[in-house]
C-alpha cells in the first residue's frame, strides 16, 4: 500500500519500502545534508539529522521544522544516527573515514547511503581524488562490514534542494550497491522528491565514476552558471 504526501501538483506517493522507516542525514548542517533532509520531510518522511555539534544540528532542525510546517529532529551525529534506519553519510571528504569509523557500531545492520564526493579545488579548478579503496562507496564499506552501503545523491545541486521555489528537480540519481533489496530501497527514497529518478548503475565499484563526474558538473555549473544534474535517457 501506498500513501500518497501533499495535494499539490508536484505531489509524490511514497512507497510502501519507506513506511515507518526514519531517515538520519549526518552532516545535515551543510548546504547537501540540509537540502536532502529539507526534501525527504517535505515528501512525509521522519527526518533526523545529524552533526558532530548537536546543539547545531537541535538549531537546523528547528529551522527546518519551521520552514516546512512539518517536524525535524536533530541531534549529534553517533545519537541520530543510533535510531534511524537509513542513514546518509553527507559530510566533506577529509572527514569521512573519521566519521566512518568512529561509527561503526551504531551503523552496524543499516542500510548506510554515501553520498560523499572526493574531490581537490586548487587554483585550476575542481578535479577527482583518488582512493586508495576505489571510492568513498568503498572506503565506507570496508569500515563498515556489517552495514550495506549504497551510493547516491553524489550530482545533485544543493542550490535546488534548498530552493523553495523549485517545486520540482528535474534530474536522476545515480545509486551504485551490491545488493539490490538496498538500491531499490534508495531510488524509492530518490523518487520521493519530485522530479528526480534513481536510477541503477552498477555495483559498488562503479561508484568512482558517479562521484568524480561531479567534478566535471561543478566545472559546468561555473562556466554557464548553472545547476546541472544528470538525466539519463530511455529508461
Amino acid at each position: 500500500m501506498n500513501m500518497t504526501i501533499h495535494d499539490d501538483p508536484v505531489a509524490v506517493t511514497v512507497p510502501a519500502s519507506l513506511a515507518g522507516k526514519r531517515v538520519a542525514v549526518l552532516g545535515g548542517t551543510g548546504p547537501q545534508g540540509r537540502g536532502l533532509a529539507r526534501r525527504f520531510a517535505l515528501a512525509g518522511l521522519e527526518v533526523v539529522i545529524g552533526s558532530r555539534d548537536g546543539e547545531r544540528a537541535v538549531a537546523m532542525a528547528e529551522e527546518l521544522t519551521a520552514e516546512i510546517g512539518g517536524p525535524v529532529g536533530g541531534g549529534e551525529n553517533a545519537a541520530v544516527a543510533a535510531g534511524a534506519d537509513i542513514v546518509l553519510l553527507v559530510v566533506p571528504w577529509d572527514g569521512h573515514a573519521r566519521l566512518v569509523k568512529e561509527l561503526a557500531h551504531v551503523l552496524a545492520g543499516k542500510v548506510v547511503v554515501d553520498c560523499v564526493n572526493p574531490l581537490s579545488f586548487g587554483k585550476h579548478g575542481c578535479s577527482p581524488i583518488l582512493v586508495e579503496e576505489g571510492s568513498a562507496v568503498e572506503q565506507a564499506q570496508m569500515l563498515l562490514p556489517d552495514s550495506v552501503v549504497v551510493g547516491a545523491f553524489n550530482t545533485i545541486s544543493a542550490v535546488l534542494l534548498n530552493d523553495p521555489e523549485q517545486g520540482r528537480i528535474d534530474t536522476d540519481v545515480l545509486v551504485v550497491g551490491d545488493v539490490r533489496e538496498a538500491t531499490d530501497l534508495v531510488q524509492d527514497l530518490a523518487a520521493t522528491i519530485p522530479g528526480v529518478r534513481g536510477i541503477f548503475a552498477g555495483r559498488q565499484f562503479n561508484a568512482h565514476q558517479v562521484e568524480a563526474f561531479t567534478a566535471n558538473l561543478i566545472s559546468m555549473n561555473r562556466r554557464y552558471k548553472a545547476h546541472a544534474g544528470i538525466r539519463v535517457t530511455d529508461i
